[in-house]
């Protein structure tokens, strides 16, 4: 089976990896992936440890995490990234992040930031 965010690798070849080494990829659409996996997963601890600190919403952990549980993940497509390869300190990922709640199909369609600090990518949040 492909993984969660929809690369043509298994989960334990592709976002598990980034799962159990604290979200450390070289890219920020690796890092957009790999968290909407953790979303399929409802992984908040991994959501939140690679959230930037000065955007984290730590105290809706437990409502992310439950409404994570409670719809059914279908696909993420991702439409296009700015920067945020290896060399870069910052980037966006524009996407859409499909899934089934109360009965029909519904998208998140969101263009995010991203940030490099000491090496490691961070969600930051909508970009403006």
């Amino acid at each position: 089976m492909n993984c969660h965010c929809g690369n043509h690798k298994t989960y334990q070849e592709c976002c598990e990896v980034f799962h159990l080494n604290n979200g450390k990829t070289t890219t920020a659409e690796q890092l957009m992936r790999s968290r909407y996996s953790a979303f399929v997963l409802a992984n908040g601890d991994y959501l939140m440890a690679t959230h930037h600190g000065s955007t984290r919403p730590t105290k809706e952990k437990k409502a992310i995490v439950k409404w994570a549980k409670s719809v059914q993940w279908i696909r993420l497509e991702v439409l296009e990234t700015t920067k945020g390869s290896e060399n870069d300190t910052e980037g966006t990922v524009n996407f859409n992040a499909y899934f089934f709640e109360n009965g029909k199909v519904d998208v998140i369609h969101e263009k995010s930031a991203f940030v490099k600090e000491n090496g490691q990518w961070f969600y930051l949040g909508l970009s403006k």
